[in-house]
């Protein structure tokens, strides 16, 4: 019955979301109640919720600071010369634009953590979509997928937990799968070139100074919008020719690449707002090299890194309290709508681990595998990491899944170190999970609801996951 309901609860969620009839907030906290009481568990569910957001506080805490750190320096002009970079690379060809997302996005998760990449992400190439009117859903889709490939990095986390659950080394487990990931990565600026292709014939090759450039942009019907309309910056699917890419001509001061604040709905770019801080740049470049550096060498905890850079950061750039006040105020949203998504995501997992319907599924799927399959197991492996890695997080993945698959191996002579390895083939699916986060942050600062990048992402990522696991195969990896 547990099997059953758990299956239901997280199918009931996902359709609702992805319908749009409640938003993902309350979807998080009144579905999981709901199962609860009809598992007979209701006057656990206090105990259940607040096992949950304890587990998830210290995630809480990293993202509302790492919010307010990088947010100060995007306000301090630390990130306008990577958009004025891109945006020279781009050139408002919508293929080079989206293949550059996938870009920034693999370089920046080599620090191993995935709300800094969506973070950087976002807010060096939001005002060039929204400019070209690009689909939103697009690049929070390629951001994730890139991001989950690399997620699998050794301080990543996915193989740090898959070495400590099976006590082996993170570096037996991570060096052998590189080219089986370099496989996904590529996989994954294949998808971003085929994406781009589809957004020039939508849109057309359009230039930043006001005039698009039709090349061979063709009349759509609304339908299209599934694969690019949803969360974009236009209203409808009109060719190119019928709408220039920006409101005006590029702002004075802005190498031609730049314009208005109104045109951005992002100060991004905006060579005169006040809060830049030219004479401060190296500093705050420095700050944020050290800030990841230790984050990757795992110094101090994630949470108090981003605690004492924040407050550095403040302190240094707006040494005036009425201006440090005005800069939390300024992304505060951000930090409620995010934190309020992490806690609402701790009575989802709450309720799932609490009430026994995580192991019970698990166990289901388990006990299901044909004997025959025995001698496959890190194949069979595998192809569960990509679903299970969705519904599940990855503590409950890898500590709670990865050691049964592990024993069901031995019996068959597959050893844990292959399981291990491909238990890592889910991270591209993964990391669009709604249990994930800095999922939240990714679609939070680009403006997207959840249920479009759900529909949009979650074939694209899976695919790129089979993708991984054929190149296992086929190297001999797994």
């Amino acid at each position: 019955m547990l099997t059953i309901l758990g299956f239901v609860m997280i199918a009931t969620f996902l359709v609702l979301i992805m319908m749009k009839k409640m938003s993902p907030l309350a979807a998080l906290v009144l579905i999981p109640a709901l199962f609860c009481v009809l598992v007979g568990q209701g006057a656990h569910l206090g105990d259940y919720v607040i096992k949950g957001i304890g587990d998830l506080a210290p995630t809480a805490a990293m993202l509302m600071f790492a919010i307010i750190y990088f947010g100060v320096m995007i306000d301090v002009g630390l990130f306008d010369p990577v958009v004025r970079g891109i945006l020279r690379f781009c050139k408002a060809d919508p293929v080079r634009v989206v293949v550059g997302t996938a870009l920034l996005a693999a370089i920046v998760s080599l620090d191993g953590d995935g709300s800094t990449t969506f973070m950087i992400t976002v807010s060096a190439l939001y005002p060039l979509y929204k400019r070209l009117k690009m689909s939103l859903v697009v690049m929070t889709g390629v951001a994730a997928t890139a991001n989950g490939v690399m997620n699998t990095l050794p301080w990543g986390g996915p193989t740090a937990r898959a070495a400590t659950a099976l006590k082996l080394d993170a570096g037996d487990i991570f060096v052998p799968m590189i080219p089986a990931l370099a496989v996904g990565l590529v996989a994954v600026f294949a998808l971003a070139y085929v994406l781009g292709r589809r957004e020039r014939k939508r849109l057309g090759v359009l230039t930043l100074g006001g005039v698009a450039t039709v090349t061979g942009a063709v009349e759509e019907k609304e339908t299209e919008q599934v694969l690019v309309g949803a969360g974009a910056g236009a209203q409808g699917g009109a060719p190119a020719a019928a709408r220039p890419a920006t409101g005006g001509s590029a702002a004075p001061g802005s190498d031609g690449s730049g314009g208005s604040v109104q045109d951005l709905d992002l100060q991004g770019l905006d060579p005169r707002r006040p809060t830049l801080r030219p004479r401060l740049y190296w500093f705050n470049a420095a700050l944020t090299v050290a800030l990841l550096t230790l984050l990757i060498l795992q110094t101090l905890p994630i949470p108090v890194l981003f605690l004492l850079g924040a407050a550095l950061a403040l302190t240094v750039n707006f040494p005036h309290m009425k201006d440090q006040k005005a800069r939390i105020a300024a992304h505060a949203e951000n930090v409620l709508n995010v934190s309020g998504m992490v806690f609402a995501a701790a009575v989802f997992t709450g309720v799932l681990t609490g009430t026994g319907m995580v192991e019970h599924m698990a166990r289901w799927l388990v006990s299901n595998i044909p004997d025959a399959l025995g001698p496959h197991m890190g194949l069979v492996t595998g192809v569960l990491s990509i679903p299970l890695t969705y519904f599940m997080s990855n503590d409950g993945f890898y500590f709670g899944i990865v050691p049964i698959l592990a024993e069901a191996g031995a019996a068959h002579g597959v050893a844990p170190i292959e399981i291990a390895r491909a238990s890592l083939v889910g991270q591209a699916l993964h990391m669009s999970s709604p249990l994930v986060p800095a999922v939240y942050v990714l679609v939070g600062m680009a403006k997207v609801e959840f249920g479009d990048h759900t529909r949009f992402t979650v074939k694209w990522a899976a695919l790129t996951s089979l993708v991984v696991l054929g190149a296992s195969l086929l190297f001999g990896i797994v």
